[in-house]
């Protein structure tokens, strides 16, 4: 399994935060690695929310379906995703600081079936993709 974890400061409020990340058909705003994203279900964003998202990873297209798990306004967020040869599991915190909140991703990827022999190469490829997903939600928050 691989896992990756980092910590961010958003110049936002932590409902504003909270919300635009358990809307996880805008993560195509912000991680690069993502080619496609929207929302399956109907209503207001809560536990049990779907998303069909579509990543790029080692030079494969993967469409993933996500649901949120745990939704803990304003303050927890998990959200797990699978395919046919993956399962995600992202875990996110949100915490309240002067002028914006700290965010803390926590993902974690397992590979289905054989596909496990490749989990040193994809956890290193994984921090790479996490590093610059974080990069890219900053930069998303410095366009306003």
């Amino acid at each position: 399994m691989a896992r990756y974890v980092d910590a961010i400061d958003l110049p936002i409020p932590v409902e504003t935060a909270f919300d635009f990340l358990a809307d996880f058909s805008r993560t195509v705003e912000w991680d690069p690695g993502v080619v496609d994203a929207r929302r399956l279900t109907d209503g207001p964003i809560g536990a049990g929310s779907r998303f069909g998202v579509t990543v790029s990873f080692l030079g494969q297209t993967l469409p993933f379906e996500y649901a949120i798990e745990a939704y803990e306004r304003p303050s927890r967020l998990v959200l797990v995703g699978e395919s046919d040869a993956v399962r995600s599991r992202d875990e996110i915190t949100f915490v309240a600081r002067p002028g914006g909140t700290r965010v803390t991703y926590e993902a974690a990827i397992e590979l289905a079936g054989l596909r496990r022999l490749a989990d040193p190469l994809v956890g290193a490829l994984f921090q790479i993709t996490g590093r610059l997903a974080v990069r890219g939600l900053r930069e998303r928050f410095a366009r306003g």
